[in-house]
């Protein structure tokens, strides 16, 4: 079963993450990518990210800025789920 994260638990995940920000009720991280199309492939690579893992973050995308929100909406904040989800995408980021 998914639980919820404690605030202590989400504080120490976001000092595990690149860039991540946020609190128990959700966390956040916004990437600048080289272009515009640079940053539609890497929300086109977390896209199947998300499907394989059947957890989607929202996606925000603002000209060369994207921003991912992970949290798991039926918990009403964050599970282990978005941290892991989170991490997939630092990775993907860095590629």
């Amino acid at each position: 079963m998914v639980e919820l994260l404690s605030t202590d638990d989400v504080a120490k995940a976001l000092t595990e993450l690149d860039g991540w920000r946020g609190d128990s009720s959700g966390i956040t991280r916004s990437i600048k990518a080289s272009s515009f199309l640079a940053g539609i492939e890497l929300v086109d690579a977390v896209a199947a990210v998300a499907d394989a893992m059947d957890h989607h973050p929202d996606i925000d995308i603002r000209w060369t800025t994207v921003t991912f929100a992970c949290s798991t909406h039926s918990k009403g904040g964050v599970t282990d789920a978005d941290v892991a989800l989170a991490r997939r995408i630092d990775e993907l980021a860095k590629q």
